[in-house]
Formats: C-alpha cells, sequence, structure tokens
C-alpha cells in the first residue's frame, strides 16, 4: 500500500511549525525521513536532516521516493507540482482549505502519471510498526490483518483505538482528507488492499457528502473478494449544512446516510450503528 520501511521521504516545508513537529513524531516512529525543502532555506537542518531549497535538488542527493506537504494552502500546489515533477510516490498533502481548482489540477496531473496523491485535508498513511507518513497518534496503532481507509481523520483515531484493544491489528490505515476533492479514493484503497497478503478484512469509514461510499459500493459488488464492513458519520447532519470537512455536506437527495447504507448493504456490506460496532462485525467474519 504505497510505503513501508523503506520509504524514503522528503518533509516540505520542514522548517516551519507544523512540519518540524511532526518531522519529530515521525521519525521517533521509525520512518525513513532522508530530507527536508523549503525554498530559501538550503543548507539548514531540523532534527539533523538536510534541508534543501527544492525537492529535485533533495532526491538528487537523498533519493527520497515520497513526500509529504505541510505548506499553506495558498502555495499547495506548487509543493505538490515540484514532489509530481520528481515523481515521487504518494505524495501526501496535509494542507486543509487548499482551492478545489488547486486540487483538481494537481491531482488530475498526478493521476495522468500514475501518482498517488493522498489528501488533501488528509491525517495521512499509517503501516503499524514499519512507517508513519501524517499526523496520527502513533501509539493507538497495531499491526495486524485489517486494513482500513477513511474520510474522517478523528474517527479513524477512535476506531483504529477501539480495533486495537479489540487485538485486531491494522495493515495499511490511510485517510483519504475530507475535502470536495481529494485524489486516493475508497476504490483506489480496495485495490491494494485486495492485492495486499497482510489485509484479511477492510474497514471504510464515509461520512456524509458526496459519492465516494456508492461507488465503493458498486466496485465491491463486482471487483472485492475480502471482505468488508463500513461505517457512514451524519446521520444526525441537517441537509445544505457543512458538517466539519468541506466536502461533508447534503445537497438535495444525494450524499445522505441512507444512501451511502443502502448502497452498502446491496453490496452485502455489514455497516456498523455505531463505531464500536465495527469489533464487532469483523470478529465475526476473521
Amino acid at each position: 500500500m504505497l510505503i513501508d520501511e523503506n520509504t524514503r521521504v522528503v518533509v516540505q516545508n520542514i522548517t516551519g511549525t507544523q512540519g518540524q513537529f511532526h518531522t519529530k513524531s515521525m521519525l521517533d516512529y521509525g520512518t525513513k525521513i532522508v530530507a527536508g525543502a523549503t525554498p530559501g532555506k538550503g543548507g539548514q537542518s531540523v532534527h539533523d536532516i538536510p534541508v534543501y531549497d527544492t525537492v529535485a535538488e533533495a532526491k538528487a542527493e537523498t533519493g527520497v521516493t515520497a513526500s509529504i506537504i505541510f505548506v499553506p494552502a495558498p502555495f499547495a500546489k506548487d509543493a505538490v507540482l515540484e514532489s509530481v515533477d520528481s515523481e515521487l510516490n504518494p505524495i501526501v498533502v496535509i494542507t486543509e482549505h487548499v482551492p478545489v481548482h488547486d486540487s483538481i489540477m494537481f491531482i488530475q496531473l498526478a493521476l495522468s502519471r500514475d501518482i498517488s496523491i493522498i489528501g488533501p485535508n488528509t491525517p495521512g498513511m499509517m503501516v503499524p510498526e514499519k512507517c508513519k507518513l501524517g499526523i496520527m497518534p502513533s501509539h493507538i496503532f497495531k499491526g495486524g490483518p485489517v486494513g482500513v481507509a477513511s474520510r474522517s481523520g478523528t474517527l479513524t483515531y477512535e476506531i483504529v483505538t477501539d480495533l486495537t484493544r479489540n487485538n485486531l491489528g491494522q495493515s495499511t490505515v490511510v485517510g483519504l482528507g475530507g475535502d470536495p476533492v481529494v485524489g486516493f479514493n475508497f476504490i483506489d484503497a480496495l485495490k491494494k488492499y485486495e492485492k495486499e497478503k497482510e489485509t484479511k478484512a477492510v474497514v471504510l469509514i464515509g461520512e456524509i457528502g458526496g459519492n465516494a461510499e456508492e461507488l465503493a459500493s458498486e466496485f465491491i459488488r463486482e471487483y472485492v473478494d475480502k471482505p468488508v464492513v463500513a461505517y457512514v458519520a451524519g446521520k444526525t447532519a441537517p441537509k445544505g449544512k457543512r458538517m466539519g470537512h468541506a466536502g461533508a455536506v447534503i445537497s438535495g437527495k444525494t450524499g445522505t446516510v441512507e444512501s451511502k447504507v443502502e448502497a452498502f448493504k446491496k453490496a452485502k456490506v455489514p455497516v456498523a450503528d455505531t463505531p464500536d460496532d465495527i469489533a464487532k462485525l469483523l470478529k465475526e467474519i476473521l
């Protein structure tokens, strides 16, 4: 699933407050961060990691293969394009409030080059006990057979904590991002999990807004053999009101919890009533 213990990472805007803080956390987890990139800050170092002016320089000097971006929203597009030009994969975009037209542009460019964009507005990715590429609390994760793909960072933490508590470790956890337009989606994750030997079951954590869950359900019906369970947040959300994420808004008859739950049931995917029910459903399967 895109990253492992050998992934060599560059942190874009490593010199910023968030970049410095989360670089330390990722290093402590064992992630191979080998370079940082901040324009005008080349020659400096952060946590003994060399900083370069450009991603191209960082790749030439250190052989980075993946990027994580903490660049402010107005400049995030240029940061992503730097990593795309350097053919880094995946590119994890932590930044939120990225202009939608910027996201559409760099996601389409990345797709044309077979590069995975995680986010924007994502908590990142985690291969427990091997590699952390994001801002997730490390201590809640445990290695195991359950793949998790989620549109909600906070719900990811709550559900993973419960899985770990119930001795249901995780193979790969990926936060898809809460914006209306994101790169890596449920279907991309399902394709990876279907091929991953370590993954024996999959958890999809959805929420109101958009049709990502409905599309995933159609894909599961046609192509997925591994067991999948789901949870959809937003049962009590009023129509037309954005709930937390830019992409979590019901418009008309689309994006409702009811439509998503119905789609999952058609695909014979059990849907948990509460986050705590996910572990119970998995134990019935595994």
